[in-house]
């Protein structure tokens, strides 16, 4: 996950929590990114948030005593004001931690810049106060100049390489993959400081070094150098995921929903690996394929029961948007209730037991394998990437 140094947050939320029972630390960061997700949105999901190292390592410091729980939260943000705020008041509809029941208060949103903000006033009347002897150039001239200064301020050299990269990339787990300086600006601008230039087309051994220690996550431009790139990466390196650039464009050309969006899309290293070799084999037999037919196997059709049809679909219609998983039994009883995210480590968990599952989302080849390790009949997702050998995928457009 992403972190974020104390140089670099420019907010802290302060929570004060009350408890009636008896939980530990992992219970109330559970509840906090199990019970706001999907909330408010992808732009403001906690878990990209923390990966992108827009918000910092959650601190919980909790008390018991007769019996209860008090303490409080501590999230350092990198976001703006209104988002900041928007983040600290999702923690106040969380009702429960673990078996308990829980308050919880933002007591303040602590401005950690305050500081910094008066050293900079005063320090800029001196310089306003020095300039006005001299030749002033147009404001706007001023503002692009002292911003792209600021930008270029952030960036470091990482490892014996000298890589160009931000200033997070030491210490965020999870780390992207540019292909040269400009898109290290580009993605510094927009709040990402876990990045890296491989400053080249061939893989420096920093960069290989990077990842066998943290999850990589190679961004791309949109062009046949883009795809060279990813194979080399894929050859030397151990990437874990891949996301491009629209078709035609670089990263450095992109505005800031458009990184966004590329990187909610990103794709295992496995399917880019997959992808690349299809596209080659389309190359060599010059013949035209559409590329979703590379990306997207056809799920078996399954002849259901009316009964079983009509308590999936409706089960799958309550689970829209809610990113949720039903659990159930032979007898179609619900075992349980559990977040999309959780899913995989829950099956694990009761390994034997489970008829089938309903959730709202893909089901990945991922998913389907620990499924039928698991011995489980029936897949229901509102989507399919693959289909299984020894489990039946069922999606929304065949209920």
């Amino acid at each position: 996950m992403g972190k974020i140094a104390p140089v670099s947050s420019k907010y802290i939320i302060h929570t004060s929590i009350k408890i009636e029972g008896i939980v530990d630390k992992p219970d109330v960061i559970g509840a906090v990114f199990g019970q706001t997700e999907g909330l408010l949105g992808a732009d403001l999901e906690l878990r990209e948030l923390q990966r992108s190292g827009r918000i910092g390592r959650i601190e919980v410091d909790v008390d018991t005593r007769n019996g209860k729980t008090e303490g409080s939260i501590i999230i350092p943000s990198s976001l703006d004001k209104a988002e900041t705020a928007i983040v600290g008041a999702s923690l106040e509809i969380i009702q429960r931690i673990g078996p308990c029941n829980a308050q919880l208060r933002v007591k303040n949103i602590e401005d950690v810049r305050t500081s910094k903000r008066s050293f900079v006033i005063e320090r800029a009347k001196e310089l306003l106060k020095s300039l006005q002897s001299e030749v002033m150039p147009d404001s706007s001239e001023l503002a692009d100049e002292v911003g792209e200064a600021v930008r270029v301020m952030e960036i470091t050299e990482y490892g014996r390489d000298r890589l160009p990269a931000g200033p997070g990339i030491a210490e965020s787990d999870e780390i992207i993959i540019v292909e040269g300086r400009a898109d290290v600006l580009s993605l510094l601008k927009n709040g990402f400081k876990n990045v890296i230039a491989l400053n080249g087309t061939s893989v420096p051994k920093t960069i290989i070094d990077l990842s066998r220690q943290k999850d990589t996550v190679a961004f791309v431009d949109g062009d046949r150098g883009g795809n060279l790139i990813i194979k080399e990466l894929l050859a030397v390196a151990e990437l874990d995921f891949v996301t491009r650039a629209p078709d035609g464009k670089e990263v450095e050309e992109l505005a800031k929903k458009e990184i966004h969006k590329a990187l909610r899309s990103r794709m295992t290293a496995e399917q880019a690996k997959l992808e690349l070799q299809a596209n080659d084999t389309t190359n060599r037999i010059r013949k035209p394929m559409a590329r979703s037919r590379e990306a997207r196997p056809t799920t078996r059709r399954v002849v259901l029961k009316d009964d079983e049809k009509s308590k999936y679909g409706k089960m799958l219609e309550g689970l829209v948007g809610t990113r949720g998983a039903f659990i159930l039994d032979n007898k179609m009883n619900v075992l349980g209730k559990v977040p999309t995210s959780e899913l995989s480590t829950t099956i694990k968990s009761l390994k034997t037991g489970i008829h089938a599952i309903v959730f709202d989302g893909t089901a990945d080849e991922t998913l389907v394998r620990v499924a039928e390790n698991a011995n489980i009949k029936h897949v229901v997702a509102m989507d399919a990437k693959t289909s299984g050998k020894r489990v039946n995928v069922i999606t929304a457009t065949t209920l």
